[in-house]
């Protein structure tokens, strides 16, 4: 039972040191800053979400501490390492799933597991490895005939196969169906719980909401708001949002008599949908009703929701986070 005792030693390790420190880090492509100054620091144990739109400098981060790309400026300590004097200790006790993960289509399931194991000195047995990620029925499959979801977890295992102290999941579940999603949402849970730290990056929130003990969000390589998932929506300062439309009228409608309702913060029109920040969700509806009955306008749609971590980046930046 390796794993059981491995995971002991290292949920026992996970305290409130830091497992990655980034300071100042800084990356330009040509006319292009991809990262700008960024700061970030991880706990032991944790897992950690760096969260943004496409163009964020959220993969740039990642493989700049991954070691894969190297940094114009700044520092990046990993497990008390630098990739400049540490590197061959380091790519031991990391596991990476990069955002897409090219593994040869014509070998078998276990035929990979094999040879990303012998990379490393210390993990389980590749059928462990597969077991870990419930692909068993497929251990003699060719990699090519796996569904996307399949060969997502067959990644996962790769990057899990030398029993890593820091796991890198760079968009993890990105292309999935629903399903699929869920499944690798339960696997990274069960790794949680062994006390791995993970750097998580995501464009979608529901997953940084569920899998993260907290967040960085990025925008045009800066980070713009840390916390708990939770701290950041409280920090906006509402409960509920509510999204209407109203067809073709809502050119004429007046946002500025919906804003001085009462248990309204704010109101944004965007795409023909009216999207309001609302503390006090049963004054707000009763009087947004009222007002569109005044102004002689339908309404065609009407949603509400609990306040999210993608109202959070909406209010910070005036744009949703999976805007290109």
């Amino acid at each position: 039972m390796r794993y059981q005792v491995s995971d002991t030693k290292r949920m026992s390790a996970s305290t409130s040191t830091a497992a990655l420190r980034v300071r100042n880090l800084r990356k330009t492509f040509k006319d292009v800053v991809a990262v700008d100054g960024l700061d970030l620091e991880v706990g032991a144990g944790e897992c950690f979400g760096l969260l943004g739109p496409n163009g964020a400098g959220k993969t740039t981060t990642i493989e700049i501490c991954e070691g894969l790309t190297e940094a114009d400026s700044g520092e990046v300590e990993l497990l008390g390492l630098r990739w400049d004097s540490g590197a061959a200790e380091l790519r031991q006790r990391l596991g990476i799933q990069l955002q897409e993960t090219q593994l040869a289509d014509k070998v078998t399931v276990m035929e990979t597991i094999r040879l990303f194991r012998s990379f490393f000195r210390n993990g389980p047995e590749p059928a462990e490895a597969i077991a870990l990620v419930q692909l068993e029925e497929k251990v003699n499959s060719r990699v090519g005939g796996l569904s996307g979801g399949q060969k997502q977890r067959l990644a996962l295992a790769c990057a899990l196969v030398g029993d890593p102290d820091f796991l890198f999941l760079d968009e993890p579940t990105t292309g999935l169906d629903p399903q699929a999603r869920r499944q690798l949402w339960e696997l990274i849970e069960r790794f949680k719980l062994q006390g791995r730290t993970i750097l998580l990056t995501t464009h979608y929130m529901d997953e940084a909401e569920q899998l993260c003990d907290r967040v960085a969000i990025m925008d045009h390589g800066r980070t713009i708001a840390q916390g708990t998932p939770r701290e950041l929506i409280t920090s906006i300062g509402v409960e509920h949002m509510v999204e209407f439309s109203v067809g073709g009228a809502a050119k004429a409608l007046e946002l500025d008599v919906l804003r001085r309702m009462d248990g309204v913060r704010d109101v944004r029109a965007e795409n023909g949908t009216v999207q309001m920040q609302v503390t006090e969700l049963h004054r707000a509806v009763p009087g947004l009703l009222e007002e569109l009955a005044r102004q002689g306008v339908s309404l065609t749609e009407l949603r509400t929701h609990s306040a999210t971590l993608e109202d959070v980046f909406v209010t910070l930046t005036g744009r949703h986070l999976r805007d290109e």
